[in-house]
């Protein structure tokens, strides 16, 4: 790291659980953000601030006036924009040592793995059970450590799965692909502001501790947050053996 970095970061530095050590490993890490809407904003901004070397945002949407409740990325000017564009934009103002990677598309399939084989952490910050799937199975092929949120309503969710471990469960151990979920959509059941802030923020909180192989992730557990109330709610999470994704016969 130059001077200019040493000061920017200083305060990540003065922490003993980091230091430089921790820092630099936060300045080369790469980490693929699916989704620059809610969740995305501000794990994309705090990872930005935070250092991290390169960040790819991969969504095919484009900003809408909607969105400005809670999309802290986007702004007024930048309705119509894609919103992979805008986030670049606001993420380069923060910290322009970051090298920002704007995809406006929807990957899938080949594409999607090709993605997450490059990064080092995967944030699914998505909203909807299909893509999450995808994200997870090939997350779990390539062994690359995922931070799963999604919030609607005043409800809010966080977990990691990272099956580096071989006792991790991965996101199909907890919601298995074979099962009906009912998609709930923003735009049908409305969120709550602050609440993807608090989702998004932490998704960035542990993918940050997961590159400095620091502190305890949220792997094995899943929190639930109820901002009504304000209560957190925590589940433990055990690897299914025969999970279709990462069981035993896989």
């Amino acid at each position: 790291m130059n001077d200019n970095q040493l000061l920017r970061y200083s305060r990540h530095i003065l922490l003993e659980q980091i230091g430089i050590e921790g820092q630099q490993k936060i300045t080369e890490a790469k980490v693929l953000i699916i989704g620059a809407g809610g969740l995305g904003s501000p794990a994309a901004l705090y990872l930005a601030s935070a250092g991290v070397g390169s960040l790819t945002l991969v969504d095919n949407d484009v900003v809408d006036l909607t969105n400005l409740q809670r999309q802290i990325l986007h702004t007024t000017e930048r309705v119509g924009m894609a919103k992979v564009l805008s986030g670049r934009a606001a993420l380069q103002q923060i910290n322009p040592d970051v090298h920002v990677i704007a995809l406006q598309e929807r990957a899938q399939d080949q594409r999607l793995e090709e993605l997450i084989q490059q990064a080092d952490i995967v944030l699914d910050c998505c909203d909807n059970f299909s893509t999450r799937h995808a994200v997870n199975a090939a997350c779990v092929k390539y062994q690359i450590p995922l931070v799963s949120g999604a919030a609607i309503a005043f409800d809010g969710q966080i977990s990691v799965f990272d099956t580096r471990n071989t006792e991790s469960p991965c996101y199909a151990c907890l919601f298995p692909p074979d099962q009906k979920f009912e998609e709930v959509l923003c735009s049908s059941m409305g969120v709550f502001a602050p609440l993807v802030g608090i989702i998004g923020t932490m998704q960035a909180a542990e993918a940050l501790k997961l590159i400095m192989q620091t502190g305890q992730s949220l792997q094995g557990r899943l929190l639930l947050l109820d901002a009504m109330s304000m209560e957190w709610t925590t589940i433990g999470m055990k690897k299914n053996p025969r999970c279709p994704v990462c069981g035993e016969q896989h």
